[in-house]
């Protein structure tokens, strides 16, 4: 059984048990929350789609927060002595999905 959920404004397809990085969450670590913007939820061949939502929801774990990996951001302009270095780290909360509620 997998779901399509929405998140940060990104799609992710999941499973439960499984572990991911989402957009950062305001939540506590060791919280349960509650992702109801579900898409799709298929078991074996009954696939559920929604328009654009399901009334099922996904339950997570909030494993961890952290920050990903540095990003370089570098801007030049030849011949106009012009470069300009920036860098940055996007936060991220780690998830861990304990169940699947296809409504």
């Amino acid at each position: 059984m997998y779901a399509v959920i929405q998140t940060g404004g990104k799609q992710y397809r999941v499973s439960e048990g499984m572990t991911l990085k989402v957009e950062k969450i305001d939540a506590e670590e060791g919280a349960s929350i509650e992702l109801d913007k579900v898409l799709l939820v298929a078991d074996g061949d009954d696939v559920k789609v929604g328009t654009p939502y399901l009334s099922g929801s996904v339950t997570a774990t909030v494993k961890s927060h952290g920050k990903g990996r540095k990003v370089n951001i570098i801007k030049f302009k030849r011949r106009k002595h012009h470069l300009k270095r920036q860098g940055h780290r996007q936060q991220y909360t780690e998830l861990e999905i304990t169940g699947i509620n296809a409504g």
